[in-house]
């Protein structure tokens, strides 16, 4: 079942991802006036073709990884309604879309969870004694929100109690629907035995009363574009985190599409069991996120590296012979080809999500 729910995750959330992705690819070069040769669904060999308008072939292919765009030219400058003929603006923005498109489908679907809203966090369990019983917190109430901040995580809830130890935090409870305001002051490293139970002392799990944490259209919009920016920030604080220890290899390892597909895999059943696209579209935000950051970066045969050539001409006042660097994104491919078999082979004898 595991395998199925691996399966699904893929075609729920990669595929629509990657095709994103090649539309904002596809988008840009119709709006620069870029002839694209090809759109394909799929990865080759060839399958059927769909299609042709407007000099574009739209094919099915039998390979089910997302999907791909063909720009006329692409390295060869000699074809005049080609990407590589095309002004250092079209191309740069062409090569830019890409990722712009993940980044706009990211905002859109955290915007769509938030106003759905998620399931709210419930106390399975409190231990006599502990700061939250002395606070008067009980097995069964819904936390509704945490200093303000809305609990629609668990991470929202444990992170201050950690931050926070000997300082009051503020909690909203909802306990048999009626809303109450509670202050819990978390104990400090060295007062608990953390294999036995956290700062507060209790246990979290999903409430099964019904009651969600929602938002409405504007608080949505604004909390998409505020966690947006922390995934963001996030990406670039990994490497000083493994410097600092804060997180282990293990934590920050690099993940293939069977990686990939395996979490999607396990959100995906978590969103069926708990009846909820919450955490559906949170990965789908955040892998948006991912992808298109990851493809920003200076590195031969991704959108990146495409975009510093153009950069490096804006600055020499003349582009690098396209030989050359056709040659560079083609040694940039084997080498990326040969990370990603080894990642594949990675997340197989070692995987995420165990079989």
């Amino acid at each position: 079942m595991t395998f199925l729910w691996a399966l699904a995750g893929f075609f729920l959330i990669l595929t629509p991802i990657i095709l994103i992705h090649e539309l904002g690819h596809f988008t840009a070069a119709r709006l620069c006036k870029i002839r694209v040769e090809e759109f394909g669904f799929g990865f080759p060999p060839r399958a059927a073709v769909l299609g042709q308008r407007n000099g574009t072939l739209y094919t099915l292919n039998w390979l089910p990884l997302g999907g791909f765009v063909r720009p006329a030219g692409e390295d060869d400058p000699s074809i005049p309604d080609g990407l590589s003929a095309a002004p250092k603006r079209a191309r740069f923005f062409v090569l830019v879309a890409g990722a712009g498109a993940n980044f706009i489908a990211a905002l859109l679907a955290w915007w769509l969870a938030f106003s759905i809203g998620a399931p709210a966090v419930a106390i399975s369990a409190v231990n006599p004694g502990s700061p939250a019983y002395e606070a008067g917190i009980r097995t069964g109430d819904v936390i509704l929100a945490v200093d303000g901040e809305k609990a629609d995580n668990t991470s929202v809830i444990s992170e201050p109690m950690y931050d926070k130890g000997g300082q009051p935090v503020e909690l909203l409870i909802s306990r048999d629907g009626q809303q109450m305001t509670m202050t819990v002051v978390p104990r400090v490293e060295g007062e608990y035995d953390p294999a036995v139970e956290g700062p507060i002392g209790v246990g979290l799990t999903l409430a099964d009363s019904g009651e969600r944490i929602t938002r409405n259209v504007g608080e949505a919009a604004a909390d998409a574009v505020r966690t947006f920016g922390e995934q963001i920030k996030l990406f670039f604080q990994v490497p000083a985190m493994l410097i600092r220890g804060e997180l282990s290899p293990s934590e920050a390892r690099p993940v293939s599409v069977v990686g990939i597909s395996q979490i999607a895999g396990q959100v995906t059943e978590n969103s069926v069991a708990n009846s909820t696209f919450f955490p559906l579209l949170h990965f789908f935000a955040f892998i948006n996120v991912a992808l298109g950051l990851t493809n920003l970066l200076p590195i031969p045969a991704l959108d990146g590296g495409r975009i510093l050539f153009v950069l490096i001409e804006a600055v020499r006042g003349r582009r690098i012979e396209p030989e050359r660097e056709g040659m560079v994104h083609v040694i940039g491919m084997l080498v990326l080809l040969g990370l990603m078999l080894v990642m594949i082979v990675q997340d197989i004898i070692n995987p995420i999500i165990p079989f």
